[in-house]
């Protein structure tokens, strides 16, 4: 049988080089151009390349680069890919040394080094922008340290803390899934170039040489490791979607928080919306996109990681071009949560009146009552515990707030020991009290001033550290592309 057709078929063509071809355009022209000419340095240098033949490719890699406007390609099919058009226009101009470039190295190894470069781009702005927002929550939570407000368990109303003790535990949250993210940061940080495509290579290469002009910490050891281990790319995308994961859950309380039932939470009117046709409404819709966007943000980093589940330990297209290029997505909405929820919650406050309603309905500070008992009048928790929970039943029946139920807890207290309290009305009020309450909790990572400070500074120096790491990759980044423009431009003058 006589196979007559050519490649490529038009069909694959279009649903899948082409797209390829727009993806490569968007996201790894440049990176390809810094490849090509790390490469071509590391040639000359080990002299695997005379120099007057690294002279006329560098000339001609620089010339084509100026010349061509890569966003105005088209994929025509005449060439498979990118790095396939800028070698054939390699050979255009230079005959047979156009195709000396490729000596030593294979798309396998180049196109890992183009997806880490760009991954390393789009980690590197997510961690600024998680970073910039723990930032701003400090400072909330520093402004709001001595606010109270309800928390909830189970969705109840449950203790008084402070809108700056809540805040600090997002933070301590939020710094954890940072160093999850400053780790999968340096993950990336070590080049495959030098894997060729699969056992490295016969030439002499300089493989550390390379991945120091493209900013690399070093490079990935194992070369079937480089080709095959896609774990840069799962382990990224967990600590991506674990930020949205987790920023979900307080987007959530903003939801309940500032329902017209609760109202703890006041959203400003520039954050609300209103209703077309019901003018009471006040719709803090932003707290809605913020929700769906982090959940989309999760799903996408979802769909990247679930692309590598039951995959070989191999080269594959699975961990390549398609789903990279997909992924980026979840930076994009992951960044529209970042810059919104930072706008927002350092933009809205606490409805001191209806926190005081709320506590006062709920009688949220009887577990204090319980504990001033033990301290002062001797009692074991648990007769403390009885009293208090006949003396809460008492004035939520009479629909009283707990500072004015002193008859009820008094009787309580003499049914349950046999004697008279000594906490007089006034004591009694003190020990109901929310300041009072979170004024006693000043253990570590409690809502009292000198706890809360405490964390907030620990807070703050971790997110300085995690700040450090990062200035240093970037530092790093910027000495290598500096060092490459003077190694490349060296080689056109020979």
């Amino acid at each position: 049988m006589t196979d007559t057709s050519t490649f490529p078929d038009p069909v694959y063509r279009d649903t899948v080089l082409a797209p390829l071809f727009d993806g490569v355009k968007a996201h790894y022209a440049a990176h390809m151009a810094a490849i090509n000419r790390a490469h071509l340095v590391m040639l000359s240098e080990t002299g695997i390349l005379g120099g007057e033949d690294t002279a006329k490719i560098a000339q001609a890699l620089a010339a084509i680069e100026a010349e061509t406007d890569v966003a105005a390609l088209t994929y025509t099919g005449e060439y498979e890919d990118y790095f396939f058009v800028v070698e054939a226009e390699l050979r255009a101009r230079l005959g047979d040394l156009g195709g000396a470039l490729h000596t030593a190295r294979s798309r396998n190894d180049m196109d890992h080094t183009l997806f880490k470069l760009a991954l390393r781009q789009r980690c590197d702005v997510m961690l600024s922008q998680v970073l910039d927002l723990a930032d701003a929550l400090i400072a909330k939570a520093r402004a709001e340290a001595a606010t109270p407000i309800v928390a909830y368990t189970h969705g109840q109303p449950a203790q008084p803390t402070t809108f700056g003790h809540y805040l600090a535990a997002v933070i301590e949250v939020l710094l954890r899934d940072a160093q999850r993210l400053d780790a999968a940061a340096d993950a990336l940080e070590h080049c495959p170039m030098g894997a060729a495509a699969i056992t490295t290579s016969g030439f002499p290469i300089d493989r550390e040489r390379v991945a120091a002009l493209l900013g690399f910490a070093g490079p990935l050891v194992n070369s079937y490791g480089c080709i095959a281990s896609v774990d840069y790319v799962t382990g990224l995308y967990s600590a991506v979607k674990l930020v949205f994961l987790h920023l979900g859950r307080v987007v959530q309380d903003m939801a309940f928080w500032s329902s017209f039932e609760v109202g703890q939470l006041y959203v400003p009117n520039a954050l609300v919306q209103i209703s077309s046709i019901m003018p009471q409404k006040r719709n803090p819709v932003p707290i809605e996109h913020m929700r769906h966007l982090a959940s989309v943000t999760a799903g996408r980093c979802d769909m990247v990681v679930n692309t590598m589940h039951n995959t070989p330990f191999t080269d594959m297209n699975d961990s390549e071009g398609e789903v990279q290029q997909a992924g980026y997505a979840a930076f994009d909405s992951g960044a529209r949560v970042l810059l919104l929820l930072k706008a927002f919650l350092p933009a809205c406050t606490i409805n001191a009146g209806n926190v005081r309603r709320n506590a006062d309905a709920a009688c949220i500070t009887i577990t204090e009552l319980a504990d001033t008992l033990v301290r002062g009048e001797g009692l074991t928790f648990r007769q403390a515990h009885e009293i208090a929970s006949k003396t809460a039943r008492a004035v939520i029946a009479d629909n009283h707030a707990l500072g004015d139920g002193f008859d009820a807890f008094a009787a309580a207290f003499k049914a349950e020991t046999g004697r008279a309290t000594t906490l007089t009305d006034q004591t009694f009020r003190q020990a109901c009290s929310m300041e009072n309450f979170i004024a006693q909790r000043n253990r570590t990572g409690g809502p009292a001033p000198e706890a809360l400070s405490r964390a907030l500074d620990q807070s703050q120096a971790d997110a300085g550290n995690l700040a450090s790491a990062q200035a240093s990759r970037r530092a790093r980044h910027d000495r290598a592309a500096a060092e490459l423009d003077a190694a490349f431009a060296n080689l056109m003058e020979h």
